[in-house]
């Protein structure tokens, strides 16, 4: 049976702007996945596009969308001044999941967060502050060290997902992990560096999200990865 997803470009309103994404959302959805893109990167990024779309086609909805707005990436690709300002991209994470709360398409669906490099501070932060809808979060690379005080007071599954031979960022997750009182989980993926470049590794993180999130966010059975997918677009 073919899994139909529809893909709707979007804007999410925040405090102080707005904010574009990409709303993936298949037909029985268990659950929705936010994205939160590293230093740099936008809802365009290769890598968060290529693990979104394995959430997909095992059922679940992703958003991809940019914490900076179209002046701000522009400024920050010159100064990077906000890529490093991690309480403004958390607060629009939380306004992010918010709105996942009262739009009707996906209010009804548990939350997980995905963060990659300064995205997972984020990420950690909007957790702790949103106990009751998020659910689970998977870090790739994360600087989750930059959620600081935040970090005893996450109650969501988390997973910190890091190359091999990633070696500064690998002993920053694990001096966060001991700040973390959550049920967590350091993961190295043999033979990959900080951005996953090399061939198998972000496939693996892939799979290790997907395998994160169905059991935190959606505990039944799942869709056949040998189901074809159809993509609908607005």
């Amino acid at each position: 049976m073919m899994a139909v997803i529809r893909s709707t470009e979007i804007v999410i309103p925040t405090q102080h702007t707005s904010l574009p994404g990409i709303l993936n959302l298949p037909s029985g959805a268990k659950g929705i996945i936010a994205f939160a893109h590293g230093s740099g990167s936008s809802r365009f990024s290769s890598r968060n596009r290529s693990v979104a779309q394995e959430l997909n086609h095992s059922g679940f909805a992703t958003l991809l969308f940019d914490l900076l707005n179209a002046e701000e990436n522009v400024r920050d690709n010159l100064t990077a001044e906000y890529r490093f300002n991690i309480p403004m991209l958390a607060r629009r994470l939380i306004q992010t999941v918010d709105w996942l709360a009262q739009d009707d398409q996906t209010s009804a669906l548990p939350v997980g967060l995905f963060g990659a490099s300064t995205g997972a501070a984020a990420a950690l932060i909007a957790a702790a502050e949103r106990p009751e809808r998020v659910k689970a979060v998977v870090s790739r690379g994360g600087r989750v060290d930059l959620a600081d005080i935040s970090l005893p007071k996450v109650r969501a599954a988390t997973l910190l997902v890091v190359g091999e031979l990633d070696h500064q960022v690998i002993n920053l997750n694990k001096q966060a992990a001991g700040q973390m009182t959550c049920e967590h989980q350091l993961v190295l993926v043999p033979g990959a560096t900080h951005l996953f470049e090399e061939p198998g590794t972000l496939e693996r993180v892939a799979m290790l999200a997907d395998d994160w999130f169905t059991r935190h966010l959606a505990p039944q059975p799942r869709l056949s990865r040998a189901a074809p997918t159809l993509f609908i677009g607005n």
